[in-house]
């Protein structure tokens, strides 16, 4: 069962609700959590936005087609994505954005792909207000859960807080189209994944097609309205908290009808040590990142 937990009452550190996000980060690694601030009128406006862009021209897409920068900023294409090497490169568009590095920062002086410079289609200044500032509040929103699950396991709640001074948090809009005529059996949405990183914070339109791999590995479809999020946590996470914490793997089939759904992948600062507490490995999380990037997008594929 995938609960609903109230982010309100996980602030105030209600025992109760803490048990349930223990319970839930540990034994199934999806939740869903409302009461957050942000409303079903703001995600609805965001939606529309991301909407908006997947329905212009390509043309105007191509002006910032990622596979042309050689990061994972702007418009990713159909099949410019391959989360399974055992499936066909996933049918979805994609649009990332992620964190500024602000002038004279220490890592702005390191060529490093997960602070890259965003890109924005000309023209779009509407979009681009509109997917910077929920950006921002979508990132206080996922450091509010993190605060509550350091919580529930009996830590410090803010012991996540200094790793997260310069986040990689990448924002994404997914647009996933009808599932095509030609769609076989190897062919998804996105194909069965777990998360490369921390923490997720999705929300959608509300159209169903995702799925998530239960403990009794059937896969269950959950769904969440606008003002609702689903939560699930990446592989960094998990051997992070020494196993704590569950990433779980999911899939999205694609079906009748499109769907926009909006990732908040939000991770630790590059030189995070994400090993498992007490142990003498060192696990950069941007070293961790970059190599999953490499693995998945296709214009990255056999990077170094």
């Amino acid at each position: 069962m995938i609960d609903n937990l109230d982010l309100e009452k996980l602030d105030q550190r209600d025992r109760f609700e803490l048990d349930r996000l223990k319970t839930a980060v540990g034994e199934i690694g999806f939740l869903t959590v409302s009461n957050t601030g942000l409303d079903a009128q703001r995600i609805h406006q965001v939606i529309t936005a991301y909407r908006d862009f997947f329905h212009l021209p390509e043309t105007v897409k191509q002006t910032v087609n990622m596979a042309t920068t050689g990061s994972n900023r702007g418009w990713g294409a159909p099949q410019s994505e391959q989360v399974d090497p055992q499936a066909n490169p996933d049918f979805k568009e994609v649009f990332d954005c992620g964190y500024e590095l602000p002038a004279g920062d220490p890592y702005a002086g390191r060529d490093l792909s997960v602070y890259a410079p965003n890109l924005w289609p000309e023209g779009e200044e509407a979009f681009r207000e509109a997917i910077q500032s929920y950006y921002t509040d979508a990132c206080g929103v996922a450091m509010r859960v993190l605060r509550a699950i350091a919580a529930a396991l009996g830590r410090d709640a803010n012991s996540f807080d200094a790793d997260f001074g310069t986040p990689m948090a990448l924002l994404r809009g997914n647009f996933y189209p009808q599932r095509p005529d030609w769609a076989g059996a190897q062919d998804f949405g996105i194909a069965a994944h777990t998360d490369y990183g921390c923490l997720t914070l999705l929300a959608t339109d509300g159209a169903p097609g995702l799925e998530v791999r239960m403990p009794d590995g059937q896969w269950q479809a959950v769904a969440a309205q606008p003002g609702t999020f689903i939560i699930n946590f990446g592989e960094m996470l998990e051997f992070w908290s020494a196993g704590q914490i569950k990433a779980t793997q999911h899939r999205v089939m694609g079906g009748a009808q499109e769907r926009i759904s909006i990732p908040m992948f939000f991770n630790p600062s590059f030189d995070t040590n994400v090993a498992p507490p007490g142990s003498t490995q060192m696990i950069r999380a941007g070293e961790h990142l970059t190599r999953r990037f490499n693995e998945t997008y296709v214009h990255l594929q056999g990077a170094d």
